[in-house]
C-alpha cells in the first residue's frame, strides 16, 4: 500500500531543503549510481520509530526569483490536496512575516493534520523567546528545532508519526495485477486505459489536465484480475501552471508505490520528458516492472530502421532501464494494443520468478571462475555462497568475505550473467552483500 505524504511548505529560505535532508538523512539511499537516474528529488522515503511515509520538499518546486505570495499560497494550496500531512515551515531567527500569515490562512482551513515547526533556533533554553510571535498564526504550539544542526528534529518527528494515517486494508484480491500508467500531459494515458477497457471508463480529451486524480478501475480479462490506474494529468486545463505540474508527481508516487506495474507512456512524437524520468526512476528504485510505451506511432513516417532508432534514442535518454521492454502502440487506431496487457503478463511472471538455490550457486561459481573478481590493495572479493531472498523485485543476497571489495562494474556483470540465463525482462535485479568468514 502507498506510503503516507509528508509534504514541507513555507515561504523561501526558511531552510525547507535542510530539514528534508536531515529527516531522510545525510546518505539518501540511492539503489544504484547509473547515469540517467535523476538525482534532483524533491520527494524521498523516510522512516521514523518503524513508521515509513514519503517526505516532499516543495522547495524544490522551481519557482521563479521574484517569487509572490501568491505563488507561495498556491504551494500551500497543493501541500494541502495532496499531503497526508503538512510541516509548515518558518525562520525563528527572522520572525513572522505577511507570507507566512498567508499560509498559514490556507492551512488553517484545512482538515490536514499540520505541525508549525520553528527552524533556525539557535538557544534552546531560550527557545519560546525566539518563536513566541508564532503563536499568533493559530496553529498550536511551534516546534522549534535546528534543521542544518539536527537539533529537536527527533522530538518534531515523534509527533509526526501520530498524524499519519494507518495503512488501508488491500481491497483487492491477492492474485491482482496492478498497473499504473503515468506520463506527461497528452501522452494519451486515459486513451490507452479506455482502449485496454473497451468502454469510456476514463474521460478522454485534448486538454491537458483532464484527468484530476489517480483513476483506479478493476477488471478481468482470460481469467485474471487486473486494476489499471490512471494516474492525474500534471498540467491544469486552462494554462500551465508550473507548481501545479511539478507538485502532482505525488499522485504518480502513489500510483507507483501500489502497482506491479508501471506503463511508461511516451509520446513517439515527442521523446521523452524530464518529468518522466523522474517518475520512471522511482519506479526503478521501488524495485517496480516497468515497461516502455511509444503511443501515437500511427504518426510516425516510418521505414525499415524507424524502429531501431527509436529504440537507440530511449535506451540513450533511459540507459537504467536497460531491461525493459517497449511497445510501440498507438492507442486511437488500437495498434498493437493486445502486446500490451501480454507484455504486462510477461514481466509479472519474470518479476516473480525464482531461481533454485542450487543452480544459482552454480552459475555465481562458473562466472567467477570465467572473469575473477579484480583485487583491491592486493585483496579480492571471494563469493562463498548465494540465494534468492525475493521476489518483485528479483533480489539475490551474497555472502562474501568483504562486501566493500565489490566494485559496481562487477555486480553489473554478475546481474548480466543472471539475466542472460534466467531473463529477468522489464524487473530490476537487486543485489545485497553480507560479510561472512571464510570457513577452514
Amino acid at each position: 500500500m502507498p506510503k503516507p505524504i509528508v509534504a514541507i511548505v513555507g515561504r523561501p529560505n526558511v531552510g525547507k531543503s535542510s530539514l528534508f535532508n536531515r529527516i531522510v538523512g545525510a546518505r539518501i539511499a540511492i539503489v544504484e549510481d547509473m547515469p540517467g537516474v535523476t538525482r534532483d528529488r524533491l520527494y524521498q522515503d523516510a522512516e521514523w520509530q518503524g513508521r515509513e511515509f514519503t517526505l516532499v520538499d516543495t522547495g524544490g518546486l522551481d519557482f521563479a526569483e521574484d517569487v509572490i505570495t501568491a505563488q507561495i499560497r498556491k504551494q500551500a494550496e497543493l501541500a494541502i490536496k495532496e499531503a497526508d500531512a503538512i510541516l509548515f515551515l518558518v525562520d525563528a531567527r527572522e520572525g513572522l512575516t505577511s507570507i507566512d500569515q498567508e499560509v498559514a490562512g490556507v492551512l488553517r482551513r484545512t482538515d490536514k493534520p499540520v505541525l508549525l515547526v520553528a527552524n533556525k533556533v539557535e538557544q534552546f533554553d531560550q527557545s519560546k523567546i525566539s518563536y513566541f510571535d508564532f503563536y499568533q498564526l493559530g496553529l498550536g504550539d511551534p516546534i522549534p528545532v535546528s534543521a542544518a544542526e539536527g537539533l529537536n528534529t527527533g522530538d518534531l518527528l515523534d509527533q509526526l508519526i501520530t498524524l499519519l494515517p494507518q495503512p488501508d486494508e488491500d481491497p483487492y484480491p491477492p492474485d491482482t495485477i496492478r498497473i499504473a500508467v503515468i506520463g506527461r500531459p497528452n501522452v494519451g494515458k486515459s486513451s490507452l486505459v479506455n482502449a485496454i477497457l473497451g468502454e469510456e471508463r476514463v474521460i478522454v480529451s485534448s486538454i491537458p489536465g483532464t484527468t484530476r486524480d489517480a483513476i483506479d478501475t478493476p477488471f478481468e480479462r482470460g481469467g485474471k484480475n487486473y486494476v489499471i490506474i490512471d494516474t492525474a494529468g500534471m498540467r491544469r486545463r486552462k494554462k500551465i501552471d508550473l507548481p501545479t505540474e511539478r507538485y502532482s508527481v505525488v499522485r504518480a508516487l502513489r500510483a507507483v508505490d501500489r502497482c506491479d506495474v508501471t506503463l511508461m507512456l511516451i509520446d513517439a512524437t515527442e521523446g521523452v520528458a524530464e518529468q518522466d524520468k523522474k517518475i520512471v526512476g522511482y519506479a526503478h528504485e521501488k524495485g517496480k516492472a516497468i515497461i516502455l510505451v511509444a503511443n501515437k506511432w500511427d504518426l510516425i513516417e516510418k521505414d525499415d530502421k524507424t524502429m531501431n532508432k527509436f529504440e537507440r534514442k530511449f535506451r540513450e535518454e533511459l540507459p537504467f532501464l536497460s531491461y525493459s521492454p517497449i511497445l510501440y502502440i498507438s492507442a486511437l487506431t488500437g495498434q498493437r494494443l493486445p502486446k500490451v496487457l501480454e507484455m504486462v503478463d510477461f514481466v509479472v511472471e519474470q518479476a516473480s520468478k525464482r531461481v533454485p538455490t542450487a543452480d544459482l550457486n552454480n552459475l555465481i561459481r562458473e562466472a567467477t571462475q570465467a572473469t575473477p573478481p579484480p583485487a583491491d590493495k592486493h585483496r579480492r572479493l571471494k563469493i562463498f555462497y548465494a540465494t534468492q531472498g525475493g521476489v518483485k523485485p528479483p533480489t539475490f543476497i551474497l555472502f562474501v568475505n568483504d562486501p566493500e571489495l565489490m566494485h559496481f562494474s562487477y555486480q553489473r556483470y554478475l546481474e548480466n550473467q543472471v539475466r542472460s540465463t534466467y531473463g529477468f525482462e522489464g524487473t530490476p535485479v537487486r543485489f545485497f552483500l553480507r560479510r561472512r568468514e571464510a570457513k577452514d
